[in-house]
């Protein structure tokens, strides 16, 4: 299993400088990726929703069901239900010193937010690397070490995540764009340079230096 001992040297200060760059989409798995807090929605909404709006394991990750469905759940966690977890500065320090630690190794991350119960980023899977690979390293770590934080046991993230590949670059800068700015949707900051657990704020206190 991956080392994480030396995560502790990093902080929401740690020197991170953002890609800085439109991509060129062709051959390259830029992806847009949420995961939330296991009680960030209820199943049983979801589960209404996903009735309603009749998706099943048939429908792809970019038919209109499925976004619609991603705007209802992006909705009702940005109003901060469940437990919140990821407001405690200690466990969104894990969640993004993990992040962190394996950029530029396994992934290339352009932009990310860790919100009170879900988490955002854009990323670009490298060459070797699977998306489920990262995301079980990911989670797999971060659930076991902020359970012991908060002193407790039981499921910390939810099941399912989204996933979706960036189609060119107005899609792109869109994510950023939305990325940057939901702690200001959510009502959490004023300015989104204020929201330090997110990519945003690092580049702005690298750039202040």
């Amino acid at each position: 299993m991956d080392d994480f001992r030396s995560l502790g040297v990093l902080s929401a200060e740690t020197d991170w400088h953002s890609r800085g760059y439109l991509p060129h989409i062709e051959n390259r798995q830029l992806q847009s990726i949420t995961y939330r807090l296991y009680d960030s929605v209820p199943n049983d909404v979801i589960q209404q929703w996903q009735n309603e709006l009749q998706i099943t394991e048939k429908t792809t990750p970019n038919a209109p069901e499925l976004q619609e469905l991603r705007k209802r759940m992006d909705k009702y966690e940005d109003a901060g239900y469940g437990q919140c977890f990821l407001k405690d500065d200690r466990v969104a320090s894990v969640v993004q010193n993990n992040l962190l630690y394996f950029d530029n190794i396994r992934y290339l991350l352009h932009s990310w937010c860790i919100m009170p119960n879900h988490v955002h980023i854009l990323m670009e899977v490298k060459e070797g690397w699977t998306l489920s690979e990262i995301m079980h390293g990911w989670r797999s770590y971060t659930a076991k070490t902020a359970n012991k934080i908060l002193e407790r046991t039981g499921d910390f993230w939810q099941k399912e995540y989204f996933d979706r590949f960036i189609r060119n670059e107005e899609h792109y800068k869109n994510v950023i764009e939305y990325i940057n700015n939901n702690p200001v949707k959510a009502g959490l900051v004023t300015d989104a340079k204020m929201w330090k657990w997110c990519s945003f704020y690092m580049v702005n206190v690298t750039n202040a230096k």
